[in-house]
């Protein structure tokens, strides 16, 4: 979407959501500049967009007003609420991922980035460390909610970014997918309503499925993320239990959300009554200056369960990751020595060794630099050589690519056609309980482009074409 038209919708959501009502004056043109910091001429061509759809209405010597009698749900994009009553997409996915395991295969399809990436040998030092120190009190003294030192430091990570998040509303769990799950378990009953993003994570649909706990799926987008209109609309439909949302670095789409639709989703969420699982696990991984912070900053009533870990930017085979849980803290602790007793004693002791030599975020500076390089150096070889119908979308933060194909291809049989010469993708199928994504597929761009890559790149390049006979930029350019 162009920026009048993100304006536009702005709007638009603002109205459906309830912040501007029918008869309400809209801030002036010059007023939105401010506050927007688009130009004159967008904020003006955004605000002609509305009247013209009769969102609006212009009074002459006075401004903008939302018009007494709307356009029932005015969009500029689809506004889609997928139902799904029984979840079923563990068996697809499963195959998917055990066809990507073999070493001899391009990991394109992996979640993870490249482990080269991480400090492994100061944490196996700091591994070697406390295994000489621990004591046999060592595996009592970390059993849920978890090491209290390791709790304490997480809480002081929060504080950096202004949060208060007590130590003793921390449960460390074995990863965040544990974290998340045990979430969703402590605020739902089999065949509770759960809206998840479309597309979503696949751990998100594996967790329904286990479950029995039916989806709402909630369009989302590349450029702006989860539709808050369509969001509502689930909310008023349906007796929803929780929500089950990224929103920073979506995977799979990369998209980070605006702190003011942060604030949005927290307050539409609170009005409904609804909690929050908040999947943050790619949060460290921004490009710019400030890490964004997530949509607990915006909970004031303590309905946001914020889950995370440390698989994603230091260290995968730890299977570190905590929840800060609030009121639910101790639901979750009795709900993990049910399922997996306790979190890996020894890899919570390394961790607190490793993070009291204060080299966290030296390795986080140069972690997001090296992603941000290689994702642009990945999402370069793809314009280069893909054909020139298939459209890859790039966020600015993570390391994952959305690559989109022409509407007629199906990126699963690409998928199956790629493992055949030891590439692997993510295909769209993954990410959804319907058949909305079945021509996009996620890319993992955390690998250096070495000729491997490459390769795989061109080759991958040949399967779409044979798919799909167009030929690849490059010739569309010299042509």
């Amino acid at each position: 979407m162009k920026k009048y038209q993100q304006l536009a919708q702005q709007i638009i959501d603002q109205i459906a959501l309830g912040a501007w009502l029918a008869g309400d004056k809209l801030p002036s043109l010059r007023e939105q500049v401010t506050m927007s910091g688009m130009s004159f001429m967008t904020v003006s061509h955004a605000y002609q967009t509305l009247e013209s759809q009769g969102v609006i209405v212009a009074r002459p010597q006075s401004g903008y007003y939302v018009a007494s009698r709307p356009a029932a749900r005015s969009t500029l994009t689809p506004v889609k609420v997928t139902r799904d009553e029984s979840v079923d997409i563990n068996t697809y996915i499963f195959d998917v991922l055990q066809a990507s395991c073999d070493a001899t295969v391009v990991p394109f399809g992996s979640a993870f980035p490249d482990p080269r990436l991480f400090p492994l040998q100061q944490l196996n030092r700091s591994l070697a460390t406390v295994s000489k120190t621990a004591t046999a009190m060592s595996v009592i003294e970390n059993l849920p909610p978890g090491n209290e030192a390791l709790r304490h430091a997480i809480a002081r990570r929060y504080a950096q970014q202004g949060m208060q998040v007590s130590p003793e509303e921390i449960v460390i769990t074995a990863g965040a997918l544990e974290a998340l799950n045990l979430s969703l378990q402590a605020v739902t009953e089999p065949g509770d309503w759960v809206i998840v993003e479309n597309p979503c994570f696949y751990g998100a649909l594996q967790a329904l499925e286990r479950l029995r706990l039916k989806a709402l799926s909630v369009a989302t987008d590349p450029q702006n993320g989860i539709d808050l209109v369509a969001l509502k609309q689930a909310l008023n439909d349906y007796p929803v239990k929780a929500c089950w949302l990224m929103t920073n670095s979506q995977n799979p789409l990369g998209v980070t959300l605006s702190p003011e639709k942060k604030q949005q989703l927290v307050a539409l969420l609170q009005q409904h009554n609804v909690t929050l699982i908040e999947d943050d696990v790619y949060s460290e991984l921004y490009y710019g200056r400030e890490r964004p912070l997530p949509a607990r900053a915006y909970d004031e009533q303590g309905m946001t369960l914020h889950c995370s870990s440390f698989s994603k930017c230091l260290v995968a085979g730890f299977r570190i990751g905590w929840v800060a849980a609030g009121k639910h803290a101790r639901r979750i602790q009795q709900l993990q020595l049910m399922s997996t007793l306790s979190t890996s004693s020894p890899m919570q002791l390394a961790l607190v060794d490793y993070l009291a030599t204060k080299r966290y975020d030296t390795h986080l500076r140069k972690l997001r630099r090296v992603l941000a390089e290689r994702k642009q150096q990945t999402w370069q070889a793809l314009h280069q050589h893909f054909p020139h119908d298939v459209k890859i979308h790039h966020s600015e933060s993570g390391y994952f690519l959305w690559v989109e194909l022409p509407e007629y291809m199906d990126a699963s049989l690409l998928s199956e056609q790629a493992i055949a010469h030891k590439i692997s993708i993510a295909p769209g199928k993954m990410f959804t309980t319907g058949g909305a994504w079945h021509n996009y597929f996620r890319l993992n761009a955390s690998w250096a482009l070495g000729e491997w890559e490459l390769h795989a790149v061109i080759t991958l390049a040949g399967l779409i074409r044979q798919q799909c006979n167009t030929p690849p930029r490059s010739q569309i350019s010299a042509i």
